[in-house]
C-alpha cells in the first residue's frame, strides 16, 4: 500500500484550514491541520510532513519565526514551505527574513493551489537527486531512465575513471573535483550532440552513466575518450606525460609509478532478451567495466553476448 503524502497546514484560521484539509483529502493527500503554534515544531520534528503550507495572513510574524526555526535545521532545510498571503501583501514581504520556497495569494482557486504543491514536490525531488558537484541527475533518475530504456534500441553506458583515487589523494580534492566536473561536461555535451532522447547521470564519485541510441553509442564513446585525452594532457607536466605515469605513495606509504588518468566505458545494449530489469543491467555493467579496465588504457567495451 502506497503511503499518502503528508501536507501540514499551519493556520490560525480554522475554517480556512478545514477547507484546505478537505481539498487535500480529495486529492489523496493526508492533511495535518496545525492551529496551535506552540505545538507546531514538536509535531514537525516528531513526524516530518512532505510539504508545509503556511498561512501568513494571520499571526504572520509568529509563523515566520517557526519557519525560520525548522528551516534553520539542516535536516529540515529542504522541507518545501509554501506561504499564503493576502493579495498584494507579497509585494511588501521581506523575503530574506523568511525562507519560503513558494507562495500563493488568497483568494486562490483549487487548481492553482495543487499546482503549487505538485511543483514544490517535483522541485525538491530534483534537488535531492541531483549530484551537488556536477548538477547531473543522481541514482533515482538514473534507475528510472534505465528502466524506461529496457527493450529499446538504446545503449546504457557506464563511465569509470581509471586511477582516480590515487590522483585525488596525490593532487588534492579540488583537482579531483575539477576532473569530475570535466568528465560530466564532456559526457553531457557528447550525449546532447548525439540527438534527442539521450540521458546523462552521475552515480557518485568517479562513476557516470549515459544513455544514447545504439546506433550512436560507439561514436559517442570514442568522442568522450578523445576529448578526455586532450584534457588529461593539461593535468600533468611534460615529464609525467612522457613517462605515462607519476610518482605517488600507496596505502603502505611506498612510492610507486601510477598511470595517468584514463576512462573505461561499459556499453550495454538494451534491446536483448536478457535485459529485463535494472538489476541485470547493473550486474552486466560491473562485468564489462572490469573487462574495460583490465588494459589500463582508455577504452570502451560493448557487451555483444546473447545470453
Amino acid at each position: 500500500m502506497t503511503q499518502k503524502l503528508r501536507i501540514a497546514v499551519i493556520s490560525k484560521d480554522r475554517d480556512f484550514s478545514s477547507q484546505l484539509g478537505l481539498w487535500l483529502e480529495g486529492k489523496g493527500f493526508q492533511p495535518i491541520l496545525l492551529h496551535e503554534l506552540g505545538s507546531v515544531l514538536g509535531i514537525i520534528y516528531g513526524d516530518p510532513p512532505d510539504v508545509v503550507i503556511a498561512d501568513l495572513r494571520h499571526g504572520g510574524s509568529e509563523i515566520q519565526d517557526l519557519i525560520r526555526d525548522f528551516k534553520g535545521d539542516s535536516y529540515f532545510s529542504m522541507l518545501p514551505v509554501i506561504g499564503i498571503f493576502e493579495e498584494n501583501a507579497d509585494e511588501t514581504f521581506t523575503w530574506s527574513d523568511c525562507p519560503l520556497d513558494d507562495f500563493i495569494t488568497h483568494p486562490f482557486n483549487h487548481s492553482v493551489f495543487f499546482s503549487r504543491i505538485n511543483l514544490s514536490l517535483q522541485r525538491i525531488e530534483r534537488v535531492l537527486d541531483n549530484n551537488p558537484l556536477t548538477k547531473l541527475p543522481g541514482n533515482t533518475s538514473i534507475q528510472n531512465a534505465i528502466e524506461k530504456a529496457l527493450g529499446r534500441d538504446l545503449a546504457v553506458c557506464y563511465i569509470d575513471i581509471n586511477n582516480f583515487k590515487p590522483y585525488n589523494d596525490t593532487y588534492g580534492f579540488s583537482h579531483g573535483d575539477e576532473v569530475l566536473r570535466m568528465v560530466a561536461r564532456i559526457m553531457a555535451n557528447c550525449v546532447r550532440d548525439a540527438g534527442p532522447g539521450g540521458f546523462s547521470g552521475h552515480v557518485g564519485g568517479d562513476d557516470f552513466v549515459f544513455i544514447v541510441t545504439l546506433e550512436k553509442a560507439e561514436s559517442v564513446c570514442q568522442t568522450i575518450l578523445d576529448h578526455f585525452r586532450i584534457i588529461v594532457s593539461d593535468l600533468f607536466g611534460e615529464e609525467e606525460k612522457a613517462r605515462g605515469s607519476y610518482r605517488a605513495s600507496d596505502r603502505q606509504g611506498n612510492e610507486q609509478n601510477i598511470p595517468l588518468l584514463g576512462i573505461a566505458i561499459a556499453v550495454i545494449p538494451m534491446n536483448t532478451p536478457k535485459m529485463t530489469h535494472f538489476g541485470k543491467v547493473a550486474e552486466v555493467s560491473a562485468e564489462m567495466k572490469k573487462f574495460a579496465k583490465k588494459s589500463g588504457e582508455s577504452c570502451y567495451v560493448v557487451d555483444r553476448r546473447k545470453t
